[in-house]
Formats: C-alpha cells, sequence, structure tokens
C-alpha cells in the first residue's frame, strides 16, 4: 500500500492541473496496455503533446454538461475521470460518455477508481445512460466496470493505436 494515495480527495480540474493528468494518463497507459499495445508505442508517448490535450479539454469544460475531475492524493495527482456527452452516432441526446478515467499505477487497487467513479457518476442525469470504450483485451478495467454495474452492450468498434488496430467494448449503465 502506498502511504500518499491511500487517502485522497476529489475536486475539479483545472487547467495548472494539465500536466499532473498528462502523467497519470502516460503512466497508466505503459502500465495497463504493456504486451497489449507496442513497447515503442508506449514509451514514446508524449507527455509535453498530451499536457497540451487536456489543457484544451480543461480550457472548453466551462459546458454544462462536462466534467474533469482530479483524484489528489497526499502531494500530487494520483488519478483523473472526464464525463461528457457520448460521441457515438447512434447514442440518443442525453446519453452520456466516460471519455478518460485513468489512475497512476501505484493508485491501483486502493479505492482510487471506485471514488473517481463514484463522483462521476453523480453528476450524470438521472435519466441518462451513461457509456465507455475499453479495449477487449484490457481485463482489469473490464472486470472493474462490470462491478460496479456496466455491462458490455454488444457494440464494439476498431481502434487505430499507432501502427496496430485493436478491438473496443462499449459498455453502458442506465
Amino acid at each position: 500500500m502506498v502511504d500518499d494515495v491511500v487517502e485522497v480527495s476529489i475536486r475539479p480540474a483545472t487547467v495548472e492541473d494539465a500536466p499532473s493528468i498528462a502523467q497519470v494518463h502516460a503512466a497508466s497507459w505503459r502500465e495497463a496496455y504493456a504486451g497489449v499495445i507496442s513497447a515503442e508505442y508506449l514509451a514514446g508517448l508524449d507527455v509535453d503533446a498530451k499536457t497540451e490535450q487536456w489543457r484544451d479539454v480543461l480550457a472548453h469544460l466551462p459546458r454544462p454538461d462536462a466534467a474533469l475531475w482530479v483524484a489528489h492524493g497526499a502531494e500530487r495527482v494520483v488519478g483523473f475521470a472526464h464525463l461528457a456527452p457520448s460521441r457515438d452516432e447512434d447514442a440518443d441526446r442525453s446519453t452520456m460518455e466516460i471519455h478518460a478515467i485513468y489512475l497512476e499505477p501505484r493508485a491501483w487497487g486502493q479505492g482510487v477508481a471506485r471514488e473517481l467513479l463514484r463522483t462521476v457518476l453523480a453528476a450524470v442525469p438521472a435519466e441518462s445512460t451513461v457509456t465507455l470504450w475499453v479495449l477487449a483485451a484490457n481485463e482489469r478495467a473490464r472486470h472493474f466496470y462490470r462491478r460496479n454495474g456496466f455491462v458490455p452492450d454488444g457494440v464494439e468498434r476498431l481502434e487505430q493505436i499507432g501502427d496496430e488496430t485493436y478491438r473496443e467494448v462499449r459498455y453502458l449503465r442506465r
């Protein structure tokens, strides 16, 4: 157990959090997808470019239907989650999507993801369905989502990551 990760506070992210979010994002991918996505691709994840991407997301968050939260441990951001309207063509206007939920690997298994997910779900309007996409090969994440009331809805897609194509599965919770 990592002492500075056990207790976290969840708060809305700010633009100043973008570098920390980018670090968590890259670290999580490198660990979760080792052996799934090419080592070359994972090693080449550009934290500076991700920082700019997250700054852009955060700069456009004043939308009332989107939010991004960070989980902050004793001294640093250890996770984040992003909720916004669904990007899926078959979604109705009330469907929300968890666009991202990532933790730094040292925070895995300590309840941080559960707290982030509770925060996200509390922000979903009562009449809305919430969806998310997960790589089919990411059994750890798929198990987490099933444990928290999400079910695969039978929709899959192919996602290009680097030079490879990977199967993603959509999960939903009503």
